[in-house]
């Protein structure tokens, strides 16, 4: 829902729980450190020696903790001249100090992946944090890096240079972004003399010329324990983890100075701003931003609501008026969780055919409606309830409490984790009508739009007028991070987080309840977890089932089952699920339609009952028809404009025949489809292809498995029919080029994948050892790509290499990076330097035994959250693996051999053989003929 704070509602506005907390554990007595208070279940300490802050919360679910250290510095601290400062010393904290460098071989990354952590950094407007996510029995390793690396920096030149082209790669990756360049416009303006005014990430020209002077003045100025607060949460023992941080922070002294304050007020603004974007690009997009105030005001949670109403779910304001018109593919609010005022802002994705004026005033005259006519009470309860789910959601693994412990602690005062809640349940509809009126007027709004110029009308463009479009671009759709979390795994995604010791004996095959219900293969798990239950499942029904003469229809049928059943229509059934925070989605993917859901406790029957009767019974209304091919083909189109799609569709295309599972239908292709589709072709797909047949639902949380089996049963009872996913026709590597470029205009960095088919299947004997293989050249930060490529030469922010599409077919192994137009050549020469050496000479013992310690410890702790069980466990049910499977993984990989890993690599792939696909602003490339 959030597009500039990647928490977004689902984090910022639901930071805290109001939903069964346990008891918080009594405040214990350590030499060294004052009792402040307890809040919830947070205990706050002060280490009397130099003021640093402790916030701690002891969470026994799982043997696994998150170990947080956020510093008061963001760009907020930054002036012209330094901007992206605060991000770029950010990255150079992982350099290391005189006792921690890679060069003694014990460098920050390589003794975090050697004991299966997963860590990063993230820099934002408020503040900057780092973590790591580990093994219980790890706490002190983390404490003492990060203590030593707050003062012991050793920040040298021959770190700067590298790590400014790698920074500057992170640029140009965001001016790929519609979104992110209108949304840096767009605070640029609505900020004249605050530092909101400049991106996270800073001025290209300040990241190219910051000298490592003024970085280090910046360190010197805010890295001390009197700016900073550890959080710990997770399996620890208070009295114990107060101990080690006393041991390593105890010694570092107060700042010397006081810590300089930003005391810079924005004035007043008097009348509408309004910028345009005109850029390369398939679809436009409509800004519409106000200024409110700081997320610690007593009138946040008022906006929040107010938000939610806007713009979140079917039932929305701007849904209902915008998307259900065909006019948005979608719409997405945005309130800012900051320490200073900041803004709210309405983000609508237009659809082909859309005009930017009409998007604008429709949803200008919903807030004047909602300012005039106020909200319903049925809009403000339903609004509420989705908040308070999403807090609990939101406290499934010690990260994702840490995360948005962290961003109340940015804010100003931690203990709005839990008053916010508190809030929130008390907002009336008269609190929504008077804040509107309070804050959405025309004299502080700013109005931004982004007009692609392959389509760009010249009336429009006048009508947008202000700034002048700029070709610089930032990273305000999320934080600046320092590991790309699309090539590293983030603790709570599906494979995350690192592992425990103490969970190398647990045996979670004996948790998992199986049980064929109806013919549905239902997989139930209880976990420590409070209220919160995720369900995953699958059924054969995705695009590579679609008609050979239309590529479109199974994504068409996947889109159409939330849009309305025989029994209600989709504004019901969205009700339904709002009024009590419940999710449900369907995504068709690749080889199946996947089905996504998150509900408390107290609502499973109804979440079942709901995903059955879409699955069961879609209305096909022809109206939703007509509205679902439009936002199909609007998303698609969209998709042009990405450098990483279009590289990823070209390379599929290039190692997979024609009939291939695997091969991806052109966009071009699927726009055809969608346009050709029939609704009867989509009632004849889903009656051919959806039943229980070889259907597999996972659940996994707080569940009674009874109610779960019960629900089941009765939301699925006489239904038949179902097919088996398709097994690969071809595996012949289709004849053509073996390098193609994809030329895209104004795109300052290109993506590229290079790899082969590997005739693998996950269960095949050697697809462990070749996974193993694949994880030291591209895996984390120790993998020889990041080591060299980005880390040493500093061409890149993102390379990695990985295996894909191997579930039910064999598969593929690719690289994938991005590099500057400039620095393309040299990027792939280094990149095949690497893999050749990687391949002719092969891993190392010590590299194979660090990897098999990494791999295993990122497996284990991925099973402490409720989405990262599901995932495993239906992934493994997907491949025909049994649950035990989860509990066999850990040996299988501690068992793999030098030989046994090196002869899997030569064995299956070939860089003499590799496809190399290049996709953005080529140098000397060909721009496409437009037909």
């Amino acid at each position: 829902m959030s597009f500039r704070h990647s928490l977004g509602l689902s984090l910022a506005l639901a930071v805290g729980t109001a939903l069964g907390l346990r008891a918080a554990e009594a405040p214990v007595s350590v030499e060294g450190f004052n009792y402040v208070r307890t809040v919830g279940e947070i205990s706050e300490y002060t280490l009397a020696s130099n003021g640093l802050q402790v916030l701690l919360m002891p969470e026994h679910s799982a043997p696994v903790l998150t170990f947080m250290v956020t510093y008061r510095v963001g760009s907020r601290n930054e002036v012209t001249g330094t901007t992206g400062a605060t991000h770029l010393l950010e990255h150079l904290m992982f350099k290391g100090t005189e006792k921690f460098q890679r060069a003694k071989g014990t460098g920050i990354d390589q003794l975090l992946e050697s004991c299966g952590a997963e860590y990063n950094a993230t820099t934002w407007l408020d503040r900057t944090n780092y973590f790591e996510n580990l093994a219980s029995d790890k706490l002190a390793l983390a404490v003492e890096m990060e203590a030593d690396r707050m003062r012991n920096l050793l920040l040298l030149e021959t770190d700067r240079q590298p790590e400014m082209t790698v920074v500057r790669n992170e640029f140009e990756r965001g001016e790929n972004s519609p979104y992110e360049s209108l949304e840096k416009e767009l605070y640029a303006a609505a900020y004249i003399a605050h530092p909101y005014h400049h991106p996270t990430i800073g001025w290209r020209s300040d990241i190219e010329k910051v000298s490592i002077d003024s970085l280090r003045g910046f360190y010197d100025t805010f890295y001390w324990p009197n700016n900073a607060t550890v959080s710990v949460i997770g399996d620890f023992k208070p009295a114990e983890a107060l101990r080690i941080i006393q041991r390593f922070y105890g010694a570092i002294p107060r700042s010397p100075k006081p810590i300089p304050q930003v005391y810079t007020e924005e004035p007043e603004q008097t009348g509408p701003r309004r910028v345009a974007v005109k850029r390369s690009g398939q679809l436009g997009v409509v800004a519409i931003a106000h200024k409110v105030p700081a997320a610690t005001g007593p009138d946040y949670a008022s906006l929040s609501v107010l938000s939610a109403i806007l713009s979140d779910g079917k039932n929305s304001r701007l849904y209902r008026a915008l998307t259900d018109k065909n006019l948005t593919t979608s719409v997405r609010g945005s309130l800012g969780f900051n320490h200073d005022p900041s803004l709210h802002v309405l983000f609508a994705s237009l659809a082909p055919g859309a005009k930017h004026q009409e998007v604008e005033t429709i949803a200008l005259q919903e807030i004047e409606r909602l300012k005039k006519d106020g909200a319903t009470d049925l809009e403000v309860s339903t609004a509420i309830s989705k908040i308070l789910a999403d807090s609990a959601f939101q406290r499934d693994g010690s990260y994702a409490i840490a995360g948005n412990l962290n961003e109340c602690i940015a804010a100003g005062d931690w203990t709005t984790y839990y008053s916010i809640d508190d809030a929130v349940k008390k907002v009336t509809a008269a609190d929504v009508k008077r804040v509107a009126n309070t804050y959405l007027f025309d004299d502080h709004s700013t109005i931004g739009w982004f007009i692609p110029t392959a389509e760009a009308d010249a009336g429009e463009a006048a009508q947008a007028t202000a700034a002048p479009a700029s070709r610089f671009a930032s990273d305000f759709a999320r934080p600046c991070y320092y590991r790309d979390p699309a090539l590293a795994r983030e603790p709570g995604a599906p494979e995350g987080s690192a592992a425990s010791s103490a969970s190398a004996s647990q045996t979670f095959a004996k948790g998992v309840i199986r049980e064929n219900v109806g013919g549905i293969d239902l997989l139930m798990y209880q976990t420590g977890v409070h209220d919160v239950v995720t369900f995953r499942g699958t059924l054969p029904a995705g695009k590579a089932l679609s008609p050979s003469d239309n590529p479109a229809i199974a994504t068409l049928v996947g889109n159409m089952l939330d849009k309305g059943t025989t029994q209600q229509d989709k504004f019901a059934i969205a009700q339904k699920l709002e009024s009590v925070g419940a999710t449900v989605r369907f995504v068709t993917t690749n080889d199946t339609l996947a089905i996504l859901g998150k509900c408390l406790r107290k609502d499973v029957p109804l979440v079942v009952s709901l995903i059955g009767e879409m699955l069961r019974s879609p209305a096909f209304s022809p109206e939703e028809f007509v509205k679902v091919k439009k936002q199909l083909a609007g998303g698609l189109k969209r998709s042009l404009e990405s450098p990483d799609s279009r590289a990823m569709e070209a390379f599929s295309r290039a190692i997979y025949a024609p009939g291939h599972p695997n091969r991806q239908a052109s966009v071009q292709e699927l726009l055809a489809g969608i346009e050709a589709a029939k609704l009867e072709d989509l009632k004849a797909f889903h009656a051919s292809h959806y039943g229980p047949a070889h259907m597999i639902l996972v659940a996994v949380g707080d569940l009674d498995p009874a109610e779960v089996k019960t629900s089941v049963s009765k939301a699925f009872a006489g239904w038949s029919g179902g097919v088996p996913v398709p097994s690969a026709r071809m595996l012949s590597i289709p004849d053509g080029a073996r390098e193609q470029t994809v030329f895209m205009s104004d795109k300052p960095s290109v993506t590229i994948v290079l790899g082969q088919t590997t005739g693998l299947k996950y269960t095949d004997p050697d697809a462990q050892a070749l996974s193993i293989g694949t994880a030291i050249l591209g895996s984390g930060f120790t993998g020889r790509l990041m080591a060299h490529v980005r880390d040493k030469e500093g061409l890149t922010y993102g390379i990695g290499a990985q295996i894909m599409d191997n579930t039910h077919n064999p598969g593929d192994w690719r690289i994938m990076a991005t590099f500057a137009p400039a620095l393309l050549s040299k990027g792939i020469s280094s990149t095949k330097r690497e893999l050749e050496t990687w391949y002719e000479k092969g891993v190392t013992a010590d590299e194979l035994e660090r990897r098999k310690s990494n791999v295993v410890g990122n497996f284990k702790v991925g099973l402490a959250t409720t989405y990262g069980l599901a995932y495993e466990l239906l992934a493994n049910a997907e491949r025909g693996l049994d649950p035990s499977f989860l509990d066999q993984y850990p040996e299988i990989i501690n068992g793999l051999t030098l030989e046994q890993v090196n002869g899997a690599v030569r064995k299956h792939l070939n860089p003499a053989k590799m496809v190399l696909i290049e996709a953005g602003s080529v140098p000397g490339a060909i721009p496409e003929t437009k037909k």
